[in-house]
């Protein structure tokens, strides 16, 4: 059930990025399934942006998650939503 990374634009990424997880489990995806891969640019700006609540993002166990989502960051050129 693997497609190829949906590329995330960058004119509101964070907005983007919840459409996105929204997307997925609008189509039964789990998000334990799911994989964030963010460029530098756009991990800096989920963690420093006022638009992202406390809730919506943790740094447990050595790990980054927005949504519930495992973020992976940099070796990416554009940040992408896989595991679908």
């Amino acid at each position: 059930m693997s497609q190829a990374p949906r590329p995330v634009p960058k004119q509101d990424t964070i907005t983007t990025l919840r459409a996105a997880i929204a997307d997925a489990d609008g189509q039964g995806a789990d998000r334990a399934d799911l994989l964030l891969h963010l460029t530098h640019r756009d991990a800096a700006l989920l963690k420093r942006s006022p638009a992202v609540a406390m809730e919506e993002i943790s740094f447990l166990g050595g790990e980054m998650r927005f949504l519930g989502v495992k973020v992976e960051v940099g070796a990416v050129t554009v940040s992408a939503l896989t595991g679908l």
